[in-house]
Formats: C-alpha cells, structure tokens, sequence
C-alpha cells in the first residue's frame, strides 16, 4: 500500500519538488538498536557467483551442471548474511527457511532423474512477509502482533510456486501492515523487521510496502521476488529500486492465504531485474482460485506463457498515450520521460498526451474510504481462523497499545484506529465509495485507452527514493502513478527508466484488464532498447559523501 497517497500533497510537495530527487539526507539510516549501516562491501561486487544473473542462466548452470538448486540456495543465503544483518544491513529480508536446502535437494534429485518442471525448477525465490507459507517460516505482515504465527497451509500462488518447482528461500521485510497503519508511517519499516534500506543509497527508502522485496531483488539477493499491491506497493518500491514490477489484473493472481487490505483493490505480483523474469514468474503464479471472488470476470483462454509475447520490435505501430502532467514534473525526472518517449517514438510507437490523473486524483478520499472499510472486515476474516495470538483488528490495536515502545516507536496507528470504528461492508457509505472509485477510475482510464485507440498510458512510476525520516515519515518526491490502475484493477507494469544521481526512477506501462501479455511486450521491446537496469553499489548516501 502506497500510504503516502494519503498525505496532503501541499506546501512540501509543491514548494520543493524540483529539489527533492537531488536533496542530501540530514542524517543516517540506524536501527533501534542504534546501529548506523556502513557503505558497500567486498558482497556487493561482480565478484558474487550469481551477481545479476537472470533465471535463464542459472538455468542454464544448473543444466550444464555447474550449479545446483543446492548451491544456488547456499550461494543467496551467503549473501544475505553478508548484506542483510551487517555491513550496509538492507534489512530486505526478514527470515529465511530452514527447510530452503531440503527442497533444494530433492528438486535436484529430479533433475537428475529427468524430471524439470519448468523454466523455475529450483530457482530460489523470495515471498512478501504478508503471504502466507504451510512450513517453519511465520507469516507477520511484519508486525509482532503476530509475531509466532504461522500458517496451517500454502497461499494458492505459493501452492503454485511449489509445483513450478521454486524453491521458497524466505520472506522478504514490508512496511507494516502493508504500509495501511498511520498516515505519518516510514515505507520499509516494520516493528518486526526493522528498517529496510534502499541498496542505491542506504539513507533512502525502499518505498512500500513490499520494500524488502524491491530491496532484495536489486541487491541480487535473490533472482526474483514476489509483492503484493493495494495502490503502488508493487510498482513504487520496483521503481525505487531499479526492477521490473508487474501489478497484475486484480483477480489473475489467487489472494487467498494472503494478509488483505482491500477485496477490491489487492493483488500479488512478480518483481524482477528482467521483464522476461517478470513474465516467466507471472506464468506459474496464475491460476483459477475458487475460493478468491475476483471483482473483474476473468476471461477464457488466457495465456499460460508470457514469455511468448516478448518481441524487440513490439512497439512499432503501437499508440501509447502520456501522461501530460509528467511531462511538466519535477524537471530531473521528467527530463527522463520525454527521454524515454523519444525512444518509443524512434522505435516505431505514435504517443499521444493525454490527461489522466486529473480525473483520478479526486477519488482519493473515496477510495481511502474503501481500504478502511475493507481492511477491518478482511483482516478480522483472515484471523478468525488463522490460530494467531490476535483475534481480530481489535486485538491487534490493543497489542499495539500495550506495548507501544517497541511496536510504535516511530509512528502510531491512526489508521488501524479508524478502520475500526467502521460499521460493516453493508454501508450506504461504503457502497457509495466502492461504486465511486471503481466506477469513475474505469471510466476515465478506459475511456482514454478507447477513444484514443491505446494500447497502454505510459508515466512516471514514482519520483527518487526520499530520504528515510523518523520524525516527520514519508514524503512525496512529485509524482505518483499508481492509483488509476490500483482503483480500476487494471494491469500496471514498471521498468526501469533511467536514474537521477544515481536513484533509480521507473517507466510506467497500464493498459485494459487482462492484457498483461501486451504491457509485457511493449515493457520488453522498451528495455530490449534503453537498457536502463543499473546494478547498486551499496552507497551510503546520494552524493557520496559521509553523513555526519
């Protein structure tokens, strides 16, 4: 969840956008425990076995023999150790399965005797700490709250990550709750995790919530990730770190066994350093789930293999539209875009500038309306018979306040609060909101696509990576575009775009439901051609220089 759409977007948004992507943070990043993180170490180098390897060649390695599913687990769980508890402490994942190197062996077994799955037999992959997993590892929505919980079964996208032959390494750190607990939260940080840091400036945020999944991916902690998304909590956190982030059509991917906030709006997805990763994790994450009512109907015929629609010259002939107001945003990150939409003209696509979030920005109250109500009545179903400590949205508001120095020491629970005090799902104001948002949102970023004839809207993803602050929480650094997709349930695809002064900033592809094979295409044929992907160096901070 992107809480930071919130906010009020005034005085600081407005005064210092165009100075916000390059503006030093005041101090740096250190746990409760007082630890300050150092910079880059000898982990973060080409050096590493697997540095930036995509799961095509550690296929390929483990085809010639030259890797294992073993030794790709022992290989990422060395690295974890390495960046994740100490030297620039990334905090992006929050546990890692014991059972990780049992699977691993038994997944080369079959290897041996003839047998792959697919094209992620054996690839370690990496799952929000929000999803639930049927083993030894908790599922916490990294609160302590539900600290001890764990899962009686799979999620169905984790059933159908076992049976592709993934093997589960661990759980990836959030912003608690799912960034859905207080209007002055700090994206990446969880009571129980403790605080995520972005491996292109330790002192920036990962942005949120799926934060450890963004962080971990682009730290080559692990090939591939999976997030989950209520509005930008993919899309952002892959933008700020440098990835391909796909938000899914809301009702491809299973939400079952996955911590909720909204019916309408949730939904898994994949985050990679590769759209044809994306597309691969995509592929064996999908599947009818009779126990997820999906708002938007799902079609036949669906495909089972986006990897087929990846062609480099996918954007000849293709109309896209821009978004007209990021164009004129802040002047660093919109120079990249007019650069980008130069190079999708050169490689054949007709652009077209449209107007789209001046019709969306609006339902923002509206849709907040929605998460409140739906956060209390999800949530209280999701504990009522998951054998936590917490019964319900009630109990999770008095553990807080019980024990406040170590589960809000930052940040309180304003938001929890008010989902509380709702009064069910059959409220006249709940109907209204939930007809308003989805209604409005699909009438505006449909009609643009159809009377405009486009294939996708193209945007600025989000701004750089802001500074991680303690006291005043999240800012904006200009610009967001996650929200027409999020209240349409639309499909919304991220790819890296460029970066200012070394942050990482991500181009936006949204199209017509079910029609991520085409944002894939349109992602790849960009990405084929502006090879944007830049590895982090585990910086300290923006300019380099020490924090004093």
């Amino acid at each position: 969840m992107n809480r930071r759409l919130f906010l009020n977007r005034g005085a600081l948004a407005a005064v210092t956008a165009a100075l916000l992507p390059v503006a030093a943070c005041q101090t740096a990043p250190e746990n409760t425990a007082g630890e300050v993180a150092s910079g880059a170490s000898d982990a973060n180098d080409a050096a590493f076995a697997l540095y930036e390897a995509t799961v095509a060649d550690l296929q390929d390695r483990m085809g010639k023999g030259t890797e294992t599913a073993r030794s790709l687990c022992e290989k990422y769980l060395g690295r974890i150790k390495d960046l994740n508890e100490q030297g620039p402490m990334l905090r992006a994942v929050i546990e890692t399965n014991p059972e990780a190197l049992t699977i691993a062996d038994a997944l080369d077994k079959e290897r041996k005797a003839g047998k792959v799955r697919g094209p992620l037999h054996g690839i370690p992959v990496l799952i929000k700490d929000n999803i639930d997993s049927g083993d030894q590892m908790m599922t916490t929505a990294g609160a302590l709250a539900l600290a001890g919980h764990k899962a009686k079964q799979d999620a169905f996208i984790v059933q159908k990550l076992r049976a592709a032959g993934a093997v589960l390494l661990g759980k990836t750190n959030l912003s608690e709750w799912a960034n859905f607990r207080s209007t002055h939260s700090v994206s990446g940080w969880s009571s129980r995790g403790r605080q995520s840091r972005n491996p292109y400036a330790l002192d920036r945020s990962t942005s949120g919530s799926s934060s450890g999944s963004g962080a971990a991916v682009a730290a080559n902690l692990c090939a591939v990730a999976i997030g989950t998304e209520t509005d930008g909590s993919v899309v952002s956190p892959a933008s700020c770190n440098g990835l391909v982030g796909l938000k899914p059509t809301v009702g491809l991917l299973s939400r079952s066994g996955i911590i909720p906030i909204s019916s309408t709006q949730d939904t898994a997805g994949p985050m990679a350093r590769t759209v044809r990763d994306a597309a691969l994790l995509l592929g064996a994450l999908q599947g009818a789930d009779p126990a997820d009512p999906a708002r938007l109907p799902i079609p036949a015929g669906l495909p089972t293999d986006y990897t087929t629609f990846l062609k480099a010259d996918a954007l000849t002939g293709q109309r896209l539209g821009v978004e007209k107001a990021h164009l004129n945003g802040p002047p660093a990150v919109a120079a990249l875009l007019k650069e980008a939409v130069a190079l999708l003209k050169a490689k054949g696509a007709t652009i077209v500038e449209i107007d789209l979030v001046k019709q969306t920005n609006p339902l923002g109250e509206a849709e907040f309306d929605v998460l409140l109500y739906e956060f209390k009545d999800g949530v209280n179903k999701y504990l009522a018979n998951a054998g936590a400590a917490v019964k319900n949205l009630a109990d999770i508001i008095a553990f807080n306040t019980k024990n406040e120095t170590v589960a809000m020491p930052f940040f309180k629970q304003e938001i929890l609060v008010n989902a509380e005090k709702t009064d069910g799902l059959t409220s006249a104001k709940y109907k209204a909101a939930v007809q308003k948002t989805v209604t409005e949102s699909r009438k505006a970023l449909g009609g643009l696509l159809r009377d405009n004839q486009l294939t996708a809207i193209v945007g600025i993803t989000t701004g750089p990576a802001w500074c991680i602050d303690w006291v005043n929480g999240d800012y904006s650094t200009g610009v967001d575009f996650s929200s027409p997709a999020a209240m349409a349930g639309y499909p919304h695809l991220t790819v890296p775009m460029g970066q200012v002064l070394g942050l990482p900033v991500g181009l936006s592809f949204v199209g017509p439901a079910y029609e991520e094979g085409r944002l894939l295409a349109l992602g790849y044929a960009y990405e084929q051609a502006s090879r944007k992907r830049a590895a982090p160096t585990l910086r300290p901070t923006v300019s380099g220089e020490k924090v004093a």
